[in-house]
């Protein structure tokens, strides 16, 4: 049996209202990460919110392009309850996950706190991506640690 057949051990979403900054950052940014240390077929990455936006935002797809992250192709989507039940962990940006998570789910949330991107200076977008890339950078410190890699 192939490992492309089996389940990722972990399903993580990064959520926002409009899914048009910070969840978007986070979901590429957590792309590249799972990229880096070998993790495609561990990590299962989704990214949605509750009332998309009609595009990723301007100063976003530009603080991202200065990392070599092209997100101008990108389109915000809404995330469904049944995809969020199947998650493991749900990372929102800085809204509560009693807003968005199901009443019948049971995994893990976690509220990042991070102001909202949008109408914001590209300099104070570049700290925010920054905070995000580190945040991103510690949860896959814990997820690969508590996931075999595949023989």
């Amino acid at each position: 049996m192939t490992r492309h057949s089996e389940q990722p051990t972990h399903r993580v979403a990064f959520v926002c209202v409009q899914n048009a900054g910070r969840s978007q950052m986070a979901a590429a940014l957590a792309e590249r990460e799972r990229a880096r240390r070998d993790a495609a077929d561990r990590i299962e990455i989704v990214t949605g919110g509750t009332r998309p936006a009609d595009r990723v935002h301007d100063v976003v797809v530009e603080a991202m392009a200065e990392l070599d992250i092209d997100l101008s192709d990108r389109t915000p989507r809404e995330v469904t309850p049944d995809e969020l039940r199947a998650m493991d962990l749900v990372v929102t940006m800085g809204c509560s996950a009693s807003d968005v998570c199901p009443a019948a789910w049971n995994g893990e949330s976690r509220d990042w706190g991070l102001d909202d991107p949008d109408d914001k200076p590209l300099e104070a977008v570049r700290a925010i991506r920054d905070e995000i890339d580190d945040r991103v950078a510690a949860l896959f410190d814990e997820l690969v640690s508590e996931t075999p890699s595949a023989e």
